[in-house]
């Protein structure tokens, strides 16, 4: 076997950023699995480099040198910057693989431009691509295992990366853990609706926990799991069992459904300062929000009053709601929404925008067999730059005066004042500020400002929107060309474009597959 030289390169950014926000929590965002690739390879005895690009540094400085084997770790929005990189480097002679949520979403697509392209990966799908590790084109070859990997390298295993990473923080350093995969709920526009929950390791994970408290005074951890909590005293008992209480910050992504005031005080107790519940809809999905039946302002004043008791506890919180869903129509939801704001002020809310990313979710395929699935480019779909989903009831100027209204109430400086005012202590109140006036608040207001007005004056740019034409509007093209940089100029031909109906040709097609489906472990 030969002594392969790899770079990793995760995408946390997808173009260069001057955004406070992302000054702050980029380096945080870093993703597990790019660190478990490095580890996996180093293991199988090759030489690993790895980068994590947050937009603050000059990328093609960054990016590594004289490598046998490049994989690129890359959401949607950064597709397009992959794409461009895999082209660069395949230019050099250097073989080209594409891990990440992408890969996942679009295989088809990243095949035309990378050697390989990978779903789920464990060990040994890596492992054939390292062992082979020679180009596939005109098109790359899918590899998937069966299901997620029963096991991933901790953070004892991956703390040189992690470290590196951390460096680019100035302020905050938080470190990423993983205590589960997959999620029992099935909501059916997330892509981990059909995802087979399962915990990992509890013995690595109170090992990984003691191994950071030699690392830091009091570190920070953000459990990366899809839903944390769903085995509620085990995860609970494993942390109270490896350190003691308080000893480490902890951020998680939970459900309403699952936060009693019994195990909210737990939480507290064991250092949880975060927390990131999804609500979604104001009509649906009350199972994950502990809220039954109940729709409206009925559902409301319900998950109003549990938030309130959750930042009784738990000092920052943000609520997680997607506008446009097919439930939607008219004034009410956003204006529930407000609602829901002036009642819970303290609460961060976290608004996106229906989008659908190609085979993430089976409701994909609905809205393609509906033709309302818009060709908006990758680089866009960041669940806010575009809503590559035609809403159902409503037409495109409403929608984007609701969305505007919404997001102009919600960091108004009244809201903000409240929300400051109503925080405990100095961090959550100094990220809540920063959050509202940075990307997330004024950034959007603006972004969303420029579209609505596009939409009435450029006739062009509506029948794009309407589906009437696929032909990118300037807009659009500018921000990928800017974001992009010199390597604008390695960006293949037609990779602005994709299939919007791939998911379902895929699913229609007699023809055989082009993935090789790998068991766990063969």
């Amino acid at each position: 076997m030969r002594k392969l030289r790899v770079g990793i390169v995760d995408l946390v950014a997808r173009g260069p950023t001057k955004a406070l926000y992302g000054r702050l929590m980029h380096a945080n965002l870093a993703g597990i699995m790019p660190q478990v690739a490095a580890v996996w390879c180093e293991e199988e005895g090759h030489e690993v480099r790895l980068v994590c690009y947050t937009g603050f540094e000059n990328l093609l400085e960054e990016l590594p040198e004289d490598i046998d084997l490049l994989i690129v770790s890359a959401f949607s929005q950064t597709a397009q910057l992959s794409y461009a990189i895999s082209a660069m480097f395949r230019g050099r002679g250097v073989v080209t693989c594409l891990g990440g949520p992408h890969a996942r979403c679009y295989p088809e697509d990243a095949q035309k431009y990378f050697d390989y392209v990978l779903g789920f990966t464990d060990k040994a799908v890596l492992k054939d691509v390292l062992d082979d590790c020679t180009p596939h084109r005109p098109l790359g070859l899918s590899l998937a295992a069966s299901q997620q990997p029963h096991a991933v390298p901790g953070i004892r295993e991956r703390w040189k990366y992690i470290e590196t990473t951390l460096r680019k923080s100035p302020l905050l350093k938080i470190v990423p853990m993983l205590g589960s995969l997959g999620c029992p709920y099935t909501c059916a526009f997330c892509i981990d609706s059909e995802v087979k929950y399962q915990p990992l390791d509890f013995d690595e994970m109170r090992d990984d926990l003691r191994f950071l408290l030699q690392k830091f005074k009091q570190p920070t951890v953000a459990w990366h799991d899809p839903n944390f909590g769903v085995r509620f005293d085990d995860y609970l008992g494993a942390i109270e069992e490896a350190v003691p209480p308080g000893s480490i910050r902890f951020i998680a992504e939970s459900s309403l459904s699952i936060l009693s005031e019994p195990r909210l005080a737990r939480l507290q107790k064991n250092g949880f300062g975060a927390l990131l519940p999804g609500v979604e809809s104001w009509y649906t999905l009350g199972n994950k929000s502990s809220t039954g039946r109940k729709q409206g302002m009925d559902k409301v004043r319900q998950v109003a009053e549990l938030t309130n008791l959750i930042v009784h506890h738990i000092p920052y919180l943000q609520v997680n709601m997607v506008l446009g869903l097919d439930s939607d129509e008219g004034p009410e939801p956003f204006e529930l929404t407000k609602r829901f704001v002036d009642l819970c002020p303290a609460a961060f809310p976290g608004y996106s925008m229906l989008t659908a990313f190609g085979q993430a979710a089976p409701l994909n395929l609905e809205y393609q067999r509906d033709d309302r699935v818009l060709p908006f480019p990758f680089h866009f779909l960041n669940n806010h730059h575009a809503m590559n989903v035609r809403p159902k009831n409503y037409e495109w100027p409403e929608f984007y005066d609701r969305v505007i209204d919404l997001t102009k109430y919600t960091f108004s400086k009244r809201a903000i004042m409240r929300r400051l005012r109503a925080n405990r202590g100095a961090v959550p109140r100094m990220m809540n500020v920063v959050r509202a006036v940075s990307s997330e608040g004024y950034g959007r207001i603006k972004y969303f400002t420029e579209v609505r007005e596009l939409l009435s004056t450029d006739t062009s740019f509506r029948a794009y929107f309407e589906g009437e034409t696929d032909r990118l509007p300037d807009f659009f093209r500018q921000r990928v060309k800017r974001d992009l940089g010199p390597l604008w100029e390695f960006l293949p031909e037609g990779a602005l474009e994709h299939d919007t109906h791939a998911y379902l040709r895929k699913e229609t097609s007699a023809a055989p597959s082009l993935v090789q489906l790998k068991a766990v472990g063969e």
